[in-house]
């Protein structure tokens, strides 16, 4: 599938094989690292368990979630994919004072608990594609990391910090260099709905915000700084056990030199700074769809915000849907680069402020009061 609408499309999704793994991650305690302003450092420890197990595995189905990822496992690479999560989870509280919660699960033992695991393959560009969820497993797995499910699936998918080592993981390509994303039209809108039928939704959301697409980043935005906000937490994730000191001098020369690419607009052998821009728009990932959840990040124009909320409540109150709707004046990337030349990157974007994990917040509380 190569549009969003495909997204929402049943035709474009297959079942995933019994003897595949789903891989899952969730920060403990997000709501309330996002009030203390880590809301950066939460994105990025979410998408290290996507460069952990891609760096590892190659091209697998994967998506972001703000807060924490999925991802398939062929069955070949479960053994080592516990090693990565274990250390990931280990990098998250040592260079971030994160808990990172995950878990691994087979497929077939979501399917013997009455849920299903089917994947859609959003694809913006060639080979940059983002993976799609129905059936019910991945939330049933999500659930239970979070110790909130089934008990049998929680110790099923556990991973012991035995399974893990003192090796550092592999995040290769995992950075944050651009300025916030800041909107343009209105206000950046980080929307997280649970209910039937997201393309119907999606196409309605259209039609009352008045946009073509519901999109976060635009080259008119997207603007390079030296030096980035992210320099030390991309040092982190590259120094493995090396000198923290000299792999942020080292991550500082690099980005200054690559700063200075884009802001001259300097082409260098097969690198094309103005195409490589155009194609972070292109690659810039703002939705997620698992189940019964959609997650959108958009930039929505002024004048529309409170038609938006006005069209959710009322679909909300029918019993349609609930929802939770977070609003700031920029959204924020968080980039998985594999190579700039060949156009293999994706741009993970959320609301800032705490975008999906405020939206995801407010729903749990509507949810709670409609019983």
């Amino acid at each position: 599938m190569g549009a969003v609408a495909d997204a929402f499309d049943p035709a474009f999704f297959v079942p995933v094989p019994d003897g595949w793994f789903v891989a899952v991650s969730d920060i403990q305690g997000s709501t309330a690292a996002v009030a203390e302003g880590r809301h950066s450092d939460i994105n990025f420890c979410a998408a290290a368990m996507i460069a952990g197990l891609s760096n590892y595995c190659g091209s697998i189905p994967y998506q972001f979630g703000g807060d924490g990822a999925a991802a398939l496992i062929p069955p070949q690479h479960a053994d080592e994919a516990r090693r990565i999560l274990a250390r990931v989870r280990r990098f998250a509280l040592r260079d971030f004072d994160l808990k990172l919660r995950v878990g691994l699960a087979p497929i077939k033992s979501l399917r013997d608990r009455g849920t299903d695991v089917l994947v859609g393959r959003y694809e913006p560009s060639p080979g940059n594609a983002y993976a799609v969820f129905l059936g019910g497993g991945v939330e049933l797995l999500e659930t239970s990391v979070k110790e909130r499910g089934d008990d049998s699936l929680f110790d099923l998918c556990t991973i012991p910090d035995e399974n893990g080592d003192d090796a550092p993981p592999d995040l290769t390509g995992l950075s944050c260099r651009w300025t916030p994303l800041t909107s343009t039209r209105g206000e950046m809108v980080a929307l997280v709905v649970r209910g039937p039928d997201h393309g119907e939704l999606y196409a309605a959301l259209k039609t009352v915000t008045g946009v073509d697409a519901l999109k976060a980043a635009s080259l008119k935005v997207l603007k390079a700084r030296w030096p980035p906000k992210g320099l030390m937490r991309e040092a982190k994730a590259r120094r493995g056990t090396g000198s923290l000191l000299s792999w942020s001098i080292k991550v500082g020369i690099e980005t200054l030199l690559a700063f200075l690419i884009i802001k001259f607009k300097i082409r260098i052998g097969g690198f094309d700074s103005e195409g490589y821009r155009r194609e972070m728009v292109e690659n810039a990932v703002d939705f997620a769809r698992s189940d019964d959840m959609l997650c959108l990040t958009f930039d929505c124009p002024g004048d529309k915000i409170a038609a938006l909320e006005a069209y959710l409540e009322e679909r909300h109150q029918r019993g349609d849907l609930h929802y939770g709707l977070h609003k700031s004046d920029h959204a924020v990337m968080t980039c998985l680069v594999a190579s700039a030349v060949d156009n293999q990157h994706v741009h993970f974007v959320d609301g800032g402020d705490g975008g999906y994990t405020k939206a995801a917040t407010q729903m749990k509380a509507q949810m709670k009061a409609a019983g």
